[in-house]
């Protein structure tokens, strides 16, 4: 069994997993609209253009997300996607691009558990904590 997690976006998820996969690495997997669907002919042609599925595979995981229609959407509230990450470098870049454009509520730092970790809302309202594992 592999957990995953699926973000719900608001009419940003194509831009979002084109941020991901250029902050990230890795390869989208899928990246379809409504429009494309087997919903298209249900849905309301405004909403053509949302995603109705994505996914990006990198580093041994994956992340899946969405647009959800105006009237379903809710802001991200009550959870973090957790990133571990090998390296202080790597984790201070990955911190320096989620926050370009969000806010972050904790700046990178060491803690008595990691050598690097912060938390940062993303420009997409994503809220993120960004962990080190390295002890160097």
């Amino acid at each position: 069994m592999t957990p995953g997690i699926h973000l719900c976006f608001n009419g940003c998820c194509r831009e979002a997993f084109d941020f991901y996969r250029a902050l990230f690495g890795g390869e989208i997997i899928t990246l379809m609209s409504y429009g494309e669907s087997p919903l298209a002919a249900d849905t309301d042609t405004r909403f053509h253009e949302y995603i109705i599925h994505a996914s990006l595979r990198f580093d041994g995981g994956e992340i899946a997300g969405a647009d959800l229609l105006p009237d379903a959407y809710q802001p991200p509230r009550g959870f973090f996607v957790l990133m571990s990450i090998d390296s202080l470098a790597r984790a201070r870049d990955i911190f320096a691009g989620l926050a370009d454009g969000g806010s972050i509520r904790m700046p990178l730092q060491p803690t008595f558990w990691s050598p690097g970790f912060g938390v940062v809302t993303d420009r997409f309202g994503i809220p993120w904590e960004i962990s080190c594992a390295d002890a160097k």
